[in-house]
């Protein structure tokens, strides 16, 4: 196959922070290429400066043959390069056509509403992406919304379509539709570039690899010569764990029981309607659902950070329904919220004072209400080494830190406790793949001295390896409770998107 895309010597200087170091990237005409690598690896970076979005310091782009000078995103769109970007830039109360032409209006100033569905409707034809041209944004799901964004980039003719992160907020079924789509995509003579960290999805769907490590080439590679292990040692440049088998948790004792729980969201709806579930000693209980179904308000209601307007919560034998927060910390409970940076870290603190958080107002890091430094200091240096937080200095600010660090900081201080239950929302989100095995590792050792786990998690394979029950959540109810080696992908799938299982 011809080449399309050239990139070559690609470098870009954030201040002090070398994000690419002269990066190579060859793209062949209607193939779909993956671009992997950890968190900083400089995927988004680079393609920011192929969409005009990030100006390189240094290197050259050749596209069809030609050298292009990309100044911002109408330079891209009008080599036909386009982006679609994982949090949807569409305009909720507009039709998924008017979605479509918005900014690309050609018809001039008085729109023909006929004009524009007929011309939506023609693509809809030509790529097999069905979406209703009249439908209003607000009113359709996640996977018909990323739709609506490829449809958005086919009206202006891109041939060149880059995907960051697309299948991260849509159910199995709606990933296996991207992915006929995707596919269909490329029949029709169209190039894709697929930003991603989930390597089945890369070995599935693609035909070439590009692995970027610390700003560099890593490694490239032939898809169906290659497998998930390779990729993942080119990405993190060392060998991976398996997660360990095993043994089951037999008949241990509840550590968490919810009946009937019922709670409003912040607008006032109902967001949990009834929910029934236990966590047993030494037992992960992995809660699937697509985001939005109820589980960031389960597990507020839990820490006491949500009233409860109907049903009871009880840890071990003590209904904490209506605890506050800090009462609920004493009886055992730790959280690892969904957003470490918003809800689990004050970002300018150090990290020493972020792992005391919750415990500062007691000895012996204050006596009579003074803060002890000295002691706040040398636990922090403990505690950074024993959770590897990099560096393992505990004078630096968290907000400074990675992703993955700073969730090392959140999960260190809720387990250095010794806590009973542990709710974990989103553990790894955003995480690369290091850091990822880092905190599975931490929790299955949580799991193995006896600690019961509620983890929240939109990332099936997480729940699927991790738990040894699985509950699926839609509309704000639990709508099965399955065995973990029952729980296929395809059955959960179905289960999140609200189809109910038939009884034999």
């Amino acid at each position: 196959m011809p080449v399309l895309l050239e990139m070559r010597g690609i470098a870009k200087q954030f201040g002090e922070i070398q994000a690419l170091g002269g990066v190579d990237l060859v793209v062949n005409e209607g193939e779909i290429h993956a671009l992997v690598g950890e968190n900083g690896a400089g995927k988004t970076t680079l393609m920011n400066i192929l969409y005009g979005l990030y100006h390189p310091d240094a290197g050259t782009i050749r596209f069809r043959g030609k050298d292009v000078r990309i100044t911002g995103p109408r330079d891209a769109i009008a080599l036909g390069i386009g982006m679609i970007h994982q949090h949807f830039m569409l305009v909720p109360p507009l039709t998924v056509a008017e979605n479509v032409v918005l900014g690309e209006e050609r018809m001039g100033p008085r729109l023909s509403t006929r004009a524009i569905e007929g011309r939506v409707r023609e693509l809809e034809e030509k790529f097999k992406i069905v979406v209703e041209p009249s439908a209003r944004i607000e009113d359709i799901p996640l996977g018909l919304q990323q739709r609506v964004e490829i449809l958005k980039v086919l009206y202006r003719g891109s041939e060149l379509l880059i995907f960051d992160e697309p299948t991260a907020v849509l159910t199995p079924q709606e990933v296996d539709e991207l992915f006929t789509i995707v596919r269909e995509l490329r029949s029709e003579g169209k190039t894709l570039i697929l930003i991603t960290h989930k390597l089945r999805e890369v070995l599935a769907v693609t035909d070439h690899i590009t692995v970027l490590r610390a700003g560099m080439n890593a490694a490239e590679l032939v898809t169906k010569d290659t497998n998930a292990r390779e990729i993942a040692q080119a990405m993190v440049g060392r060998e991976l764990h398996d997660i360990r088998p095993r043994e089951a948790t037999g008949t241990s004792l509840p550590i968490l029981q919810i009946s009937r729980l019922e709670a409003l969201s912040d607008r006032g709806t109902k967001a949990l309607r009834g929910v029934d579930l236990v966590v047993h000693e030494g037992e992960i209980l992995g809660v699937a659902g697509v985001g939005g179904n109820g589980q960031s308000e389960l597990a507020q209601c839990i820490l006491g950070l949500r009233p409860v307007t109907e049903g009871t919560i009880t840890v071990g034998a003590a209904d904490i329904a209506h605890d506050d927060p800090k009462r609920t910390r004493e009886r055992g409970v730790a959280y690892v919220p969904e957003d470490r940076r918003v809800e689990g870290l004050v970002l300018p603190f150090t990290v020493a004072d972020n792992f005391i958080l919750g415990k500062q107002d007691r000895p012996p890091y204050a006596r009579r209400g003074v803060l002890q430094r000295e002691t706040i200091a040398k636990e922090g240096d403990r505690l950074a080494k024993e959770f590897d937080v990099r560096p393992p200095n505990a004078r630096v600010i968290v907000g400074t830190l990675s992703g993955g660090n700073q969730q090392k900081v959140v999960l260190g201080r809720e387990i250095s406790e010794s806590p009973r239950l542990i709710v974990i929302s989103q553990p790894t989100r955003g995480l690369d793949i290091g850091s990822t095995e880092y905190v599975h590792e931490r929790l299955l050792e949580q799991r193995a001295r006896g600690c019961g786990i509620l983890l929240i998690s939109s990332e099936l394979d997480e729940i699927r390896a991790l738990s040894d029950r699985i509950a699926v959540m839609f509309e704000g109810r639990i709508v099965a409770t399955l065995d973990a080696k029952e729980a296929t992908e395809e059955r959960l799938g179905l289960l999140m998107a609200g189809q109910k299982e038939t009884v034999a």
